[in-house]
């Protein structure tokens, strides 16, 4: 068993401590806050609380700590805490800068301790089924991929809506569904993209924003948030060289349309507004097998697992540098993006 302490004792930081209390592969050892009234209100939960971060790394018997504080401060924190002898996770993104990243990354190697960032979507039911899918094959290639989150609430009332914490929402859910978006099309390199916010109940960071990325192969993904939607649109939609694959949101089952045969002998035109049309002929079971894919199985504590396992040698990094830091060169390119307002290429396909 791994001893974790937990930076940060907010919504996440709670999220952290709440699983390490269930695990089978961590100990808590406690956390430490800034504010003086989240360490009373984690004494009062019966979980230790530090006096000081220095007390955190001093401590010998801590393997590994969580860093759930506001994005900006993430560097800081993992860097002394990977010198004090800890392995560090950071809570997303793991830094702000690819150039931040590129520090943390060589303090890790430096010192031998494990960094990565908690990529918890990665076991999103929803994204692991268009994960399957796609590795499967069984409606073809992967042409074009759509991923959205919709809601109406805007951005949190917190650090989350100020630029100088790096908050706004590619920062919060991009991260997320990037990543997601990235390992369906593995082994594609993004070669263009364009990026461009909204700016509806926050006018400093973004409070949604519309990314599409273009890729070597031909094939597109569009990635959306939102945060002024009373409407949403589905979670996923996914085409595919024999097939159209749907998630309606992430609580439902995968409906999924796989073309069996091109032509029908005599499509029958469609009556419509305006007049006929075959074009737009909807498909019967001639042509078609339509079915449902049962949610996968999901555990977000593997993520753990993961992370111990590969502190003891036993596994690689599920979330890997690389991976990290290809992600943020991505945002970093949509801020370009949305700074001239035009489509960005990066210098080198990421």
């Amino acid at each position: 068993m791994k001893k974790l302490v937990v930076i940060g004792y907010g919504g996440m930081g709670g999220w952290h401590v709440r699983a390490a209390q269930k695990s089978d592969v961590l100990t808590l050892g406690g956390v430490y806050d800034i504010k003086e009234e989240r360490n009373r209100a984690a004494n009062e939960a019966g979980v230790y609380a530090y006096d000081c971060f220095e007390s955190v790394l001093r401590d010998k018997t801590v393997d590994l700590v969580t860093v759930a504080v506001p994005n900006d401060a993430h560097e800081e924190l993992a860097i002394r805490s990977m010198r004090a002898g800890k392995h560090v996770i950071c809570e997303k993104p793991v830094t702000l800068t690819s150039e931040s990243l590129r520090r943390m990354i060589a303090v890790s190697k430096e010192t031998g301790k494990l960094l990565t960032v908690h990529q918890n979507r990665r076991w999103d039911v929803d994204y692991l089924a268009m994960q399957k899918i796609a590795d499967s094959g069984q409606i073809g290639k992967v042409l074009n991929i759509e991923s959205r989150i919709h809601g109406s609430r805007g951005i949190p009332s917190d650090w989350r809506g100020l630029r100088e914490y790096g908050g706004g929402m590619l920062y919060d859910w991009g991260i997320h569904l990037i990543d997601q978006v990235l390992l369906v099309m593995r082994g594609k390199k993004v070669v263009k993209l364009f990026c461009d916010f909204d700016h509806i109940t926050n006018k400093e960071v973004d409070d949604g924003f519309k990314l599409t990325m273009w890729f070597d192969d031909g094939a597109s993904a569009y990635v959306e948030v939102g945060t002024y939607n009373f409407i949403a649109m589905p979670r996923f939609y996914m085409r595919c060289e024999h097939g159209s694959a749907l998630i309606p949101d992430w609580t439902k089952k995968t409906q999924i349309v796989r073309c069996k045969a091109w032509h029908e002998s005599d499509v029958l035109p469609v009556q419509t507004a305006a007049g006929l049309t075959k074009t737009m002929a909807p498909r019967d079971e001639i042509t078609t097998d339509t079915y449902e894919l049962d949610r996968p199985a999901s555990d977000v504590h593997d993520f753990y697992r993961n992370f111990c396992a590969a502190i003891d040698g036993k596994e690689e990094q599920c979330v890997t540098h690389e991976q990290m830091l290809r992600n943020l060169l991505l945002i970093e390119e949509a801020f370009r993006s949305v700074q001239f307002g035009q489509v960005v290429a990066p210098e080198v396909p990421l």
